[in-house]
């Protein structure tokens, strides 16, 4: 794929999502820190149900490690892998305190070595916090870059991530980030993608094969 032709599915995108953003809710960088963190293998619904109740007992970095580890396991234990993430949550809250003042570091390397942070929650939280340009590759993001073709089938996470930023301009890859998750959560979705009313059918293989194999179905 080509600039202008990831030009030409960014316009599309961008159409149809506009108003695309972050729906993990926070109000400052330790809170969406702690909601990206939680997200992993789990959707943004159960996640912004968790931390509504959650960020108000919890307010800094001091009121986790504050009480027992079995009860911040109790307060996120609606979210998958909530054990290891309390953990991870404790462990962070003390770096934090321990290293940087109790603040969120802006330094995508420093947001890295905390405990539970990978790649991709740095990238969501200098985009969105910090306003660093940056495209996470969640699943969402992933699938649809190889079904569009903007990455190989079976290219990692980070190549998708790197094959985005070549093809994308530096100051649209926060948006291009949202419009992606948007496109891949509410219309091109794992199972049931809208291939018959996509627009961007003309240019996707992955869609093409699925119609052609409906109509198989259909005429047989």
């Amino acid at each position: 794929m080509n600039r202008k032709q990831m030009r030409h599915i960014l316009d599309v995108i961008a159409d149809m999502f506009p108003d695309a953003h972050c729906e993990l809710h926070h109000s400052n960088p330790f809170e969406l820190t702690i909601a990206v963190l939680l997200s992993a293998q789990c959707t943004d619904e159960t996640v912004n149900k968790v931390t509504a109740t959650l960020f108000q007992k919890y307010k800094r970095p001091e009121d986790y490690i504050a009480v027992p580890l079995e009860e911040l396991e109790q307060d996120i234990r609606r979210i998958g892998l909530y054990r290891n993430k309390a953990k991870h949550i404790q462990k962070l809250c003390q770096v934090l305190l321990d290293q940087y003042g109790g603040e969120v570091p802006q330094e995508h390397g420093k947001l890295t070595e905390l405990p539970g942070v990978g790649r991709k929650t740095a990238n969501v939280v200098v985009s969105n916090a910090f306003g660093v340009p940056a495209i996470a590759v969640d699943t969402h993001v992933e699938r649809v870059s190889k079904r569009l073709g903007a990455a190989k089938p079976d290219d990692t996470v980070l190549e998708v991530e790197k094959q985005l930023m070549k093809l994308v301009p530096q100051e649209e890859w926060t948006q291009t980030h949202h419009r992606l998750i948007f496109f891949g959560r509410y219309h091109c979705k794992a199972q049931n993608p809208q291939c018959d009313v996509c627009p961007l059918l003309d240019v996707c293989k992955e869609g093409k094969r699925r119609m052609k194999d409906g109509k198989n179905r259909k005429t047989s």
